[in-house]
């Protein structure tokens, strides 16, 4: 029996879709999906002007400060609200070491964050006997307590002054927006593709079983305890990568740039983009970025004064983020994957329908021909 025009060429189409597979492998996987997207974004940035460059590299480096906390609240089960204090050490200690010594970039990004993981590592310890509320509340007075401590020693962190940086020296022309951003982009692409392939490891299944019931976890064998130590750990690292970023970006790192809003902006923006979602932050990074500017239209375009305005971001995040739970319980990225889901059943379903009819059709010819006999 000869197969309709229609039926052959979707057969021809799913076996190229099947030769396109992705790698079972998930490092392959993610690091294909990495590699895309830093073309997308270096093209990006290529054809942006400086400051738009600037406000690219900052989506990318809030992207490693809310994958972090994703990791830590999402995928864990723990509840910061003090992540801005861990990306201030990570923005102090880059200051500093520039300040005070010559070392390579790399190595003075790679000591702020081991030094904003062992903070986290001091602050995970007692954690572990918190839950809800009291480990808020702990995370909070955090955030609260890091700044006093830099104004105290403004000799050492520059008081409200603060402690300049200065951003490494791009190959060839390249200006040094362009080259920041670049960074902050590889930077938050290879945290990315750790935290995803840590996700699929049993290091992630144990946060997941550790989030689900301690309990269980700890009769399957899980040490419950360093199970969430680890997971402040590498949530307060990724924090620390960021502020090491920030502070390259902002020139000045002072303790205004970290104010307690700045973490509950944090943990508002990761509920937004998707609790546990990677891919979630980068819908997060973008409202932290552009929420001020639009803002400050918004207060400009009515006329607003100084007071209204102060406030006004603020309150079109909690309204964006009111919509959104309503409209999508599990964030952006969960609402768009929910849309392409629904999409994909009812595509199947009317390929399903159409060759069901085509079998039937094909049925009713072969009835319809006469017997030679």
């Amino acid at each position: 029996m000869t197969l309709p025009v229609t039926q052959e060429l979707s057969m021809e189409n799913e076996s190229w879709l099947r030769r396109l597979r992705l790698p079972n492998q998930p490092l392959a996987r993610h690091l294909i999906f990495a590699v895309c997207g830093a073309g997308i974004l270096f093209l990006v940035t290529s054809l942006l002007s400086p400051y738009n460059d600037y406000e690219v590299g900052e989506i990318a480096l809030y992207v490693v400060a809310l994958a972090g906390l994703s990791l830590l609240t999402g995928v864990n089960g723990q509840i910061s609200l003090g992540h801005g204090a861990f990306m201030a050490v990570g923005a102090y200690t880059v200051a500093l070491l520039m300040t005070h010594t010559q070392l390579n970039f790399l190595v003075e990004l790679l000591l702020s964050i081991g030094a904003a993981a062992f903070l986290g590592l001091l602050i995970g310890i007692p954690a572990t006997r918190l839950k809800g509320p009291y480990l808020a509340g702990m995370t909070l007075l955090l955030a609260l307590a890091l700044p006093p401590i830099a104004d105290k020693w403004s000799t050492t962190f520059g008081g409200d002054q603060g402690l300049s940086t200065t951003v490494p020296i791009g190959p060839g022309t390249i200006n040094p927006e362009e080259w920041l951003a670049w960074l902050q982009i590889i930077g938050a692409l290879i945290t990315l593709v750790l935290l995803a392939n840590l996700l699929r490891s049993r290091f992630g299944r144990s946060f997941r079983a550790v989030r689900d019931d301690e309990i269980a976890a700890s009769l399957a064998g899980i040490h419950v305890a360093r199970t969430k130590v680890l997971a402040f750990v590498i949530s307060a690292g990724c924090a620390g990568l960021a502020g090491a970023f920030l502070g390259l970006s902002t020139g000045v790192v002072n303790t205004g740039e970290f104010p307690l809003t700045l973490s509950i902006q944090l943990l508002a923006a990761m509920v937004l983009g998707g609790t546990g979602s990677l891919m979630g932050m980068w819908w997060g990074a973008v409202l932290l970025v552009y929420l001020p500017q639009w803002s400050t239209s918004l207060s400009t375009h009515f006329s607003l004064g100084s007071g209204a305005s102060a406030y006004l971001a603020t309150i079109i995040f909690g309204v964006v983020l009111i919509v959104v739970m309503i409209a999508a319980p599990t964030g952006v990225q969960g609402g768009f994957r929910w849309m392409w889901q629904h999409i994909a059943s009812l595509l199947s379903g009317q390929h399903a329908t159409s060759s069901s009819a085509s079998e039937l059709s094909d049925d009713a010819v072969h009835i319809s021909q006469p017997s030679e006999n």
